[in-house]
């Protein structure tokens, strides 16, 4: 069977080429997929916007009114990175509804990808760190609260720890976050997970794959999950911006599938968001972001 993909062209906010944060890598993104045949019309699919009740399952209701009215707070927004305007608030909006989107599809199909999401820095009061709206917690909350999970696992890979994501699900007993991450690298205040392994600068592929290996059992064995959130930041690539570890594209791969390959064996649905990734080139960077795609398409089967 073909992956089921989730995308929306409204992902693209439009921002300048040179902005710090390389919005075009999600038309880039979609053009790799399309040219590396994983798209397919009767498995693709568009989200909608959720409603605000939704967002505030995972948001404090003053700043999801600020997001949809487009008046985030001057100071919010130097911490997200930029303004939120109507094409960005309606961007957080979409790839949010994509995140659930591709939840859902995971539990009818056992795994999917949104070509947006793992906004992981965007916590319960506010965003930060170019991450408006936290997309995984909020899809998270729906299926606990729609109850068509019991316990969730969030599986964050990205080069920077998840903060955002630790300070909503923190107390819930069943939701359980994991975050592998650079020690020395962004947020400077982290907000512990459930489980943080903190590495090194310049981990490479060996010692990340044999730490990424070994904690794969505690946490299935902790998390009890019905569903696992995998957020597949590419930013831990050795020639990322904004990263401080030194993944290779084939280490990329390898984490991808060892992931995926574990909890599929177990039976247990699993979706994943493109996490972080920084590059001014922007193919380089789309196809970096195929890897979680070509590999995903291999459980698809």
């Amino acid at each position: 069977m073909p992956l089921h993909i989730v995308h929306h062209p409204d992902y693209d906010a439009n921002f300048p080429a040179d902005h710090r944060f390389p919005m075009g890598k999600y038309r880039a993104l979609m053009e790799a997929l399309q040219g590396r045949g994983l798209i397919v019309p009767e498995t693709l699919h568009q989200p909608m916007l959720l409603p605000a009740s939704s967002l505030r399952l995972a948001h404090d209701p003053a700043y999801v009114d600020q997001v949809i009215t487009y008046a985030v707070p001057p100071a919010i927004e130097r911490e997200i990175g930029f303004a939120v305007v109507e094409r960005v608030s309606r961007r957080a909006q979409l790839a949010t509804g994509g995140t659930l989107l591709a939840a859902q599809l995971a539990l009818e199909h056992g795994v999917a990808c949104n070509t947006a999401g793992g906004s992981h820095h965007a916590r319960r009061a506010q965003g930060a760190g170019f991450c408006t709206l936290n997309d995984v917690a909020v899809a998270g909350w729906a299926l606990l609260a729609e109850r068509l999970v019991r316990r969730v696992l969030v599986v964050d890979l990205d080069v920077h720890q998840g903060d955002g994501t630790a300070d909503i699900f923190r107390g819930e007993p069943r939701a359980f976050t994991f975050s592998m991450h650079a020690e020395r690298n962004f947020p400077v205040r982290k907000i512990a997970s459930s489980l943080d392994i903190a590495l090194p600068d310049k981990t490479g592929d060996a010692d990340y794959l044999e730490r990424l290996r070994a904690v794969l059992p505690e946490l299935d064995a902790r998390a009890r999950p019905d569903i696992v959130f995998y957020n597949a930041g590419v930013d831990p690539h050795l020639n990322d911006r904004l990263g401080r570890l030194a993944l290779s594209s084939d280490g990329l791969r390898e984490r991808d599938r060892t992931v995926m390959g574990f909890f599929r064996e177990r039976g247990i649905p699993l979706f994943g968001v493109i996490g972080g990734g920084y590059s001014t080139d922007l193919a380089e960077l789309a196809a970096r972001h195929a890897i979680l795609f070509e590999t995903a398409a291999e459980f698809a089967r």
